[in-house]
């Protein structure tokens, strides 16, 4: 971003660009990497929220430390003792130090330990040179004894106007003390005018009166206690759910005010498009079915998730009703989250769908001339059925007559990028298919403005899937059992969380193993595939795999999704801590989809802790996607679990927890209801703005 000057008499408000808090005219690089993360308004700095805000200690005896309550004490050093410790930096080795300071209290003759890790050099020299000081940590408790584990020594001055201690996070790499500094700018006057969001101009019960005020204790710029503390934080919680119920309010009225093709499902071609089939829908897929064929009869546009288990059969009652929108002289569009997956779904169509069905597929790596024919091909509609990943939503595609778009693992993609991608046809009907179940919470929080299917039934004549995890005194009898599957004729994954060796992570990688698997197993074809590949070169070990021309496939989880090879029976996991148990759970799914039955190892490492190895028993123990999706949730927070915001804004889901405060989550939405009626003017007015708001982020 280029720096521009700033006017810096200009009166502030909340709604002013942050750049304005510069103090010259050339904004700071804080600023300006804050800006591009996001932090857009002074507004929203508020969302950054301190890691700590807590009254001064005063300096006190030694005695008087309680364990985890922070302390500020006074020390006199009598003995420090270095032990050298080695860490990494860039490609290089360097020698660190731990530290034991034994410290004497300058207000009495107590004597404690003062604990330092992985210290720089330049840490000893600084001990040497003092004879006392002051130091400021949380004391915990070591063998009966207390100590403080890398306190502060000689602490700068941290604290608020208010005189609270105040310690912010790292954001956008910009440290937390220049954090400070940046907020520290905000006028004083600036605390006394209440912020203007969506929410506040409604009369909402919450603690405080004003939003403003809730910030101004948080940020340590009114004095307050550790209840009012509690409550302004409960506050910020109910505001943010309530703007995120808003906006999922906005999205589903918005969608049913709009026109939407009609879809007309001849029962007879649906017939013939079932006979292309070679298997037998099951009870769930045509009940979803039957619900896809209501929603494209209603004018508006169909906004339609269907989740289910791994290989429950999604695609197929996608592919199904992409054939009754091309019957009906519609575009359908695919969007996937990896090229692999979309390679895979082009692969399956073109083996399905009737002939003179015209199916292109647009990826990143598709070459700039074929790029050029494919954009031509769409906007005269030539092309039936497009299958791509992110590129689908580039201002260079634009389409004749998009009537329908599918979306597949939809949690690797926000709501602004669905809406792009709708955006392209007018009311186009949006299908959103996952395999990681979504948990009721979930639905209600980030999907409210979706109809939600579930496919339970899988398809028959399925030998279901064994899950063992591997340690290191099994590992020479999994290794027996890999090599008795690829005797048989059966295919095996193996998959790691790298492609090549990490110089921070002790973790197994693409490179590693397959020169290991190669000199275990050298009479078998063994392949390496990850996602540096080109996209042709992926497509030919797709091939190959599924041809059986290959034996055992080394991977990344680029095949987490999508690929469909029944004579794969075994699926190997390395280093499966470092999977979300979702992850874990689509990767296993991999195999045992065939008449064969399936296995899969989780091959863990030694140093694994007893809270991962209980994570990985539950995937052990159970094959129940939804029971997993709750495991994984609680486990991992809603943000983990599915990898990106929902809404497509960077300063999303900033304190508020669908697990940790369902409580108020469910308030929230108990509230809305009433609100709605007994305010519905200006509900009106705020739900229309959203909808502006969010109609102008789909084109950026």
């Amino acid at each position: 971003m280029s720096s521009k000057k700033l006017n810096t008499n200009k009166v502030l408000s909340w709604n002013s660009d942050i750049l304005a808090l510069s103090s010259s005219s050339k904004p700071s690089q804080s600023l300006i990497k804050l800006q591009n993360d996001g932090f857009n308004k002074v507004k929203d700095l508020l969302w950054i929220l301190p890691l700590r805000l807590q009254s001064s200690p005063t300096a006190q005896k030694f005695n008087m430390m309680n364990e985890g309550e922070l302390f500020l004490g006074k020390a006199k050093l009598i003995s420090a003792n270095f032990s050298p410790s080695y860490g990494r930096r860039g490609k290089g080795r360097v020698q660190l130090f731990n530290a034991t300071l034994m410290v004497k209290d300058q207000l009495s003759d107590e004597i404690i330990n003062l604990k330092f890790f992985n210290t720089y050099p330049g840490f000893q020299k600084q001990i040497e040179a003092k004879d006392s000081f002051t130091f400021l940590g949380q004391p915990t408790l070591y063998k009966g004894q207390l100590q403080i584990n890398n306190p502060k020594l000689d602490p700068p001055e941290t604290k608020s106007s208010t005189g609270m201690l105040i310690e912010y996070p790292t954001v956008a790499t910009v440290p937390g003390r220049y954090i400070k500094g940046i907020i520290d700018k905000i006028p004083d006057t600036l605390w006394e005018q209440d912020v203007d969001f969506f929410e506040t101009r409604l009369n909402l019960p919450t603690n405080f009166q004003t939003l403003i005020e809730t910030f101004a204790i948080m940020h340590g710029k009114r004095r307050s206690n550790a209840q009012e503390r509690i409550d302004a934080h409960a506050d910020l919680v109910y505001y943010e759910f309530f703007e995120d119920q808003l906006k999922v309010l906005a999205r589903k009225q918005g969608n049913k005010a709009k026109a939407a093709p009609k879809i007309n499902w001849d029962e007879n071609h649906f017939k013939d498009f079932l006979a292309l089939l070679p298997y037998e829908l099951t009870k769930d897929q045509q009940a979803v079915l039957n619900q896809i064929k209501e929603d494209f009869a209603q004018g508006h546009p169909m906004m339609r998730m269907a989740q289910g288990d791994v290989g429950c059969g999604k695609t197929t009652v996608a592919l199904l009703a992409a054939l009754m929108v091309v019957k009906n002289k519609g575009q359908v569009a695919l969007m996937c989250p990896t090229e692999s997956l979309a390679l895979q779904h082009a692969q399956t169509f073109r083996e399905l769908v009737p002939h003179g069905t015209e199916i292109e597929l647009l990826l990143g790596s598709t070459r700039p001339a074929q790029k050029k024919t494919i954009y031509s091909r769409l906007k005269t509609g030539k092309i039936d059925i497009i299958i791509g990943t992110h590129s689908l939503i580039q201002d260079s595609v634009d389409f004749k007559n998009l009537q329908f778009v599918i979306i597949d693992e939809q949690h690797k993609f926000g709501v602004e990028q669905r809406q792009r991608l709708s955006g392209k046809g007018y009311g186009a009907h949006t299908l959103i298919m996952t395999a990681t179940p979504i948990p009721r919470t979930l639905q209600l929080a980030q999907y409210g403005d979706l109809e939600i299917s579930t496919i339970r039934t899988m398809p028959t004549g399925r030998s279901g899937i064994k899950t063992r995890i591997v340690s290191a005194s099994t590992y020479e009898k999994y290794l027996s059992f890999i090599k008795t599957r690829l005797s048989l004729g059966e295919q095996v994954y193996i998959v790691a969380p790298a492609i090549t060796e990490s110089e921070t992570l002790d973790i197994r990688n693409v490179e590693e193993i397959e020169k290991e698997y190669k000199q275990y197993f050298p009479e078998f074809r063994i392949q390496a595939l990850h996602g540096k590949l080109k996209a042709s070169d992926k497509q030919e070990i797709f091939e190959k795999f599924s041809d059986n021309s290959i034996d055992l496939l080394i991977s990344t989880s680029v095949i987490e999704v999508g690929i469909n090879v029944t004579n794969a029976t075994v699926m190997s996991i390395y280093n499966p801590d470092r999977f979300g148990l979702s992850s874990l759970h689509q990767l296993r799914g991999r195999v045992g989809r065939g008449s064969k039955p399936g296995f899969c190892f989780l091959v863990a490492n030694q140093k694994v802790s007893k809270d991962s190895m209980d994570r990985l028993k539950v995937i052990e123990q159970s094959i129940d996607g939804f029971h997993i999706a709750e495991a994984d949730l609680k486990n991992r927070g809603e943000g983990d679990l599915f990898g990106i915001s929902q809404s497509g804004s960077v300063t999303q889901r900033k304190v508020a927890s669908i697990f940790e405060h369902f409580d108020i989550f469910d308030r929230v939405n108990r509230d809305l209801v009433k609100i709605t009626r007994e305010q519905a003017e200006l509900v009106e007015v705020i739900l229309k703005q959203l909808n502006e708001d969010q109609k102008v982020s789909s084109t950026i």
